[in-house]
């Protein structure tokens, strides 16, 4: 399982879609406006979904799924 397939990860990259940065501090703004959008909750949710995926990845004995 990639870390893009992750609950954080999948919603970053919505988040940046069509994003064009000039330079490495909008860079740093865009990802510290990005985590303080989300509610505790966010986090707390995609946390308690990781040991099923991790379940799913065992279980699937290496062979590609969708999550």
């Amino acid at each position: 399982m990639a870390p893009s397939d992750y609950h954080l990860f999948r919603s970053l990259q919505h988040h940046l879609v069509d994003s064009h940065f000039k330079s490495l501090e909008e860079v740093g703004k865009s990802m510290n406006e990005f985590i303080q959008s989300k509610p505790p909750s966010f986090y707390r949710n995609g946390i308690r979904q990781l040991p099923e995926k991790w379940k799913k990845c065992v279980e699937s004995n290496g062979d590609y799924f969708e999550t």
